[in-house]
C-alpha cells in the first residue's frame, strides 16, 4: 500500500520545482537587455517625476536616435520642464494621458524624419512609461499638498524649513548671498476679535497675494504661521532685501478688505536677515525673527535689519 506521506513528498517536490522556476524567472527579468524590459524594470524604481523622465530618455536613446527630448508638465503652481540634448527640425509630439487625465507633453526632435517603425517603438515605450509617470505625478500632487498652506495656497512652514536648509547648503558651497524676510501683520488678533475669523481669513489671503506680487520671480514667499509670512531671496544682499521688504510693507499698507459697513486695513512689520557664513538655518531664522521683534518694538509698520553676529570659523 502507498504510504500516507507520499502526497506530501510530491507537494514538496512540486514546491521545489516552483521555486526554481521563480528564481529563473527573476534572473531572466533582471538580466534581460531588451529595451522594453529594461524600461519596465527601471521605471519601477522611483516615484520622482524628473528621475523617471531621465530614465525614459536614457533607455529610449538605446532604441531610437534623437537629438532632443523635452517633457513639460504643470503640477499645481509648479512647472516642470525636462530637456535633454539640442533640437532638430523634425519633431514628434505626444500628449500623455491616461483614463482622461493629463500627465504632460513629450516632444522628440532630430535633424531627419522619424520612420514609422521608430514612431511605433516610441509609442510602445510610452505605453510602458505612462503608468509610472501617472503615479509620480499623483505623488507630486500629494507631496506638494503637504508643503502648501491650505488657506493661502502659499508654501507652508515645512516648505520653508526645507528651502532654508537647501539655501544654506548652496550658500556655503558657492559663496552666494541669501536673504530672509519675516513679516507679521500688525494687530491681527484685533481684526479677528472685531470682524471675525472669516474677514481675518480674507485678509490673510489678500496679504499673501500682495506679498507674492511684491517679490521678484526668483524669490519665494511662504506662510510661516498664523499671521506671519516669510520670503526667501536667493542671490540677494541685505540692502536689496530691505528694498523688497519695504515694497511688501507699502503694498500691505494699501490693502483694503471690504466687510460691509467698514473697510478693513492692516499694516505689516518686517525683519530682514542676510545669511552669514557657517550659519545654520535655525540661527539664520532666529536673527530674522529678532529683527522682526525690533520692528514691532519700534512702533510697527516698519522694517528692521538683523544684527550681524561674528561666528567662529574654527
Amino acid at each position: 500500500m502507498p504510504s500516507k506521506n507520499t502526497p506530501n513528498i510530491a507537494r514538496l517536490g512540486d514546491s521545489a520545482n516552483q521555486l526554481a522556476i521563480i528564481r529563473q524567472a527573476t534572473a531572466d527579468w533582471q538580466q534581460n537587455s531588451n529595451p522594453f524590459t529594461v524600461l519596465s524594470r527601471r521605471m519601477a524604481t522611483s516615484l520622482v517625476l524628473e528621475e523617471l523622465i531621465a530614465i525614459f530618455t536614457e533607455v529610449l536613446e538605446t532604441l531610437v536616435r534623437f537629438d532632443q527630448l523635452t517633457y513639460r508638465h504643470r503640477i499645481g503652481k509648479q512647472d516642470l520642464v525636462f530637456r535633454s540634448g539640442l533640437g532638430g527640425q523634425h519633431r514628434c509630439e505626444y500628449r500623455l494621458s491616461l483614463q482622461g487625465e493629463h500627465y504632460g507633453e513629450l516632444t522628440l526632435a532630430r535633424r531627419h524624419r522619424f520612420d514609422e517603425v521608430e514612431l511605433t517603438a516610441i509609442e510602445q515605450m510610452l505605453a510602458i512609461a505612462i503608468c509610472p509617470i501617472r503615479n509620480a505625478c499623483q505623488y507630486a500632487v500629494i507631496e506638494q499638498a503637504t508643503l502648501t498652506d491650505s488657506l493661502t495656497s502659499a508654501p507652508n512652514k515645512r516648505a520653508l524649513d526645507l528651502a532654508l536648509s537647501q539655501a544654506c547648503s548652496v550658500a556655503e558651497r558657492h559663496r552666494e548671498n541669501y536673504s530672509l524676510i519675516i513679516c507679521d501683520l500688525d494687530h491681527f488678533k484685533q481684526v479677528n476679535d472685531t470682524y471675525g475669523h472669516v474677514i481675518g481669513d480674507h485678509l490673510l489671503k489678500a496679504a499673501a497675494r500682495e506679498i507674492e506680487l511684491a517679490v521678484r520671480s526668483s524669490d519665494q514667499s511662504y506662510r510661516f504661521g498664523g499671521e506671519e509670512f516669510a520670503v526667501l531671496l536667493p542671490h540677494t544682499e541685505e540692502k536689496d532685501a530691505q528694498v523688497v521688504a519695504e515694497r511688501i510693507r507699502r503694498r500691505i499698507a494699501n490693502l483694503t478688505v471690504d466687510c460691509g459697513d467698514d473697510d478693513v486695513t492692516v499694516t505689516v512689520s518686517a525683519g530682514v536677515a542676510t545669511r552669514q557664513r557657517n550659519e545654520s538655518p535655525e540661527q539664520w531664522l532666529a536673527r530674522a525673527d529678532e529683527a522682526l521683534y525690533r520692528a514691532k518694538s519700534c512702533g510697527r509698520n516698519c522694517t528692521s535689519i538683523a544684527s550681524r553676529i561674528a561666528r567662529s570659523t574654527g
